[in-house]
C-alpha cells in the first residue's frame, strides 16, 4: 500500500523535474566558443562586401523569385526536419539585424545565439562560421551596416515538433556542435591554409558535402558527399575529386568550375551550387580560389 501512494508523488517528482529541466536547463545547454577579441580591430566595409561573398550570405538571404530586395529574406531551404527561410540580415531595426552590436553578430555567427540568448536552427551554418576569424566578423558586420534597410518581415520556419522547438537545441548543440575558431596548420604552407580557412569556415562547404546523422549532426568523412543534401538532392564528395567517377578532376578544372560554373565534362552547375558559383565563389580572386584547389587536393580521401 504504502507504495503506491509513493507512485504519483514519484510521478509529480519526474514531470516536475522534466518541466524545470525543458525551461530552466535546455534552453542554456550547448558549447560555446571563446568571444572573439576585438581589441584594435576596425571593420572595414569594402573588405566585408568580399567577406559576404565568400561567406555566401547573398543566396541565403535573398529571394528574387518573390521580388525580394538584396539580404531582405531567403527563399525556402527544405529538409528533412522542414523549411527553412534565411531572415532579414539588414540593418532594419524592427525586421532586421539594425542595432545590434559586434559582439551580439559575432555570438549569432559563433555560437548560433540570438541576442536574445536564444538558439538558431543549424540551417544557419554556425558549426562553420564559427571558425571565422574576428577580422572577417568585424568586416562582414561593417559591411552590413552600410546595406539598405528593408522593413520585410520575416517568414516563418515550416517545422513540426519536435523539430521547431528551439529549447531542445542546447540539447542538439551538446551532441553535434563543436565550436572553436580555425587553426591554421604549421606544417602547411600559406595557401593551403588560406584554402582549409575559407573551406572550413566562411564557405561552409561541410554543411551541404557531408553526410547527416538522423539528428542533422556531421557524420562520417568531412567532405565525403551526402546522400540527402538541400531539398532532399543528393550532394557529391569533393574529397576526392582526382577520383571522381566518370571523370577525375585536375585543380585547374575546380579553379574554372568556382570562377565560371562550368564542368570538365563540359556541362554546367545547376541548382543551389550554380547559385553559389553566381553569387558567391565567382567573386572570389585568383588567389583564393587557387587555394581553395590547393586545399581539397590535399584532402583526398584514398578508397
Amino acid at each position: 500500500m504504502h507504495s503506491l501512494r509513493r507512485t504519483p508523488a514519484i510521478g509529480t517528482a519526474l514531470l516536475l523535474g522534466v518541466g524545470l529541466a525543458y525551461f530552466f536547463v535546455l534552453p542554456y545547454l550547448g558549447p560555446a566558443s571563446e568571444p572573439h577579441d576585438f581589441t584594435g580591430v576596425s571593420g572595414d566595409a569594402q573588405r566585408g562586401a568580399y567577406v559576404v561573398r565568400a561567406a555566401g550570405c547573398v543566396g541565403c538571404h535573398t529571394d528574387p523569385a518573390r521580388g525580394g530586395e538584396t539580404f531582405s529574406g531567403g527563399p525556402a531551404l527544405k529538409t528533412a526536419f522542414g523549411t527553412f527561410y534565411g531572415p532579414n540580415i539588414t540593418p532594419d531595426e524592427t525586421y532586421g539585424i539594425g542595432g545590434w552590436s559586434l559582439e551580439q553578430f559575432s555570438s549569432a555567427l559563433a555560437d548560433g545565439l540570438s541576442p536574445d540568448g536564444e538558439h538558431y536552427f543549424p540551417a544557419f551554418p554556425y558549426s562553420s562560421y564559427s571558425k571565422m576569424s574576428a577580422q572577417d566578423v568585424a568586416d562582414l558586420k561593417a559591411y552590413l551596416d552600410n546595406v539598405t534597410p528593408v522593413a520585410n518581415v520575416r517568414r516563418t520556419h515550416e517545422l513540426s515538433w519536435p523539430f521547431s522547438d528551439r529549447k531542445l537545441l542546447g540539447l542538439w548543440k551538446l551532441l553535434n556542435f563543436e565550436a572553436g575558431r580555425f587553426q591554421p596548420n604549421p606544417n602547411r604552407d600559406e595557401a593551403w591554409n588560406r584554402g582549409a580557412y575559407l573551406v572550413q569556415g566562411p564557405g561552409h562547404c561541410a554543411e551541404c558535402h557531408t553526410q547527416r546523422n538522423l539528428l542533422g549532426g556531421f557524420y562520417g568523412a568531412p567532405l565525403a558527399g551526402n546522400s540527402q543534401g538541400p531539398n532532399g538532392k543528393r550532394v557529391p564528395a569533393i574529397d576526392a575529386l582526382f577520383n571522381h567517377p566518370g571523370q577525375p578532376w585536375t585543380k585547374e578544372d575546380l579553379v574554372l568550375s568556382l570562377q565560371t560554373g562550368l564542368l570538365p565534362n563540359g556541362d554546367t552547375f545547376d541548382g543551389l551550387m550554380g547559385e553559389f558559383v553566381d553569387q558567391s565563389s565567382s567573386y572570389l580572386s585568383d588567389e583564393d580560389t587557387a587555394a581553395i584547389s590547393v586545399y581539397l587536393f590535399s584532402s583526398q580521401r584514398q578508397e
